[in-house]
């Protein structure tokens, strides 16, 4: 269960970096709600991460999860540039972005 909560916090992370970059491209009130979206995201993104550190029988090591929840925000901060901002999706961007997932996995097998 620690391990949902902790993806799903770094989805919510990737959520608050793609609403931060919104919030900049746009005036007015879509702004404030792009802003409102940002710390909505980042108080659930933060919350679900001291979840999954926290509770349960078998709380996540914080620097397992910690590395996990990052690579996750990471890497759809990354897909959301290419998809939403239109910023150019090179090979070696995607190399190194298949790569962290790698390592994400990587740190979720070793983890007792």
């Amino acid at each position: 269960m620690n391990w949902i909560l902790l993806i799903i916090g770094g989805l919510f992370e990737t959520g608050f970096a793609t609403c931060l970059g919104k919030a900049q491209e746009t005036t007015g009130r879509e702004s404030y709600l792009w802003w409102a979206g940002f710390v909505v995201s980042l108080f659930l993104s933060m919350f679900l991460l001291y979840k999954a550190i926290s509770v349960g029988a078998q709380p996540i090591p914080i620097g397992t999860a910690y590395a996990v929840w990052t690579g996750i925000g990471a890497v759809g901060a990354a897909l959301m540039g290419v998809f939403v901002f239109n910023e150019p999706a090179t090979f070696w961007r995607m190399f190194f972005v298949f790569t962290l997932i790698a390592s994400v996995v990587g740190l979720k097998v070793v983890s007792n």
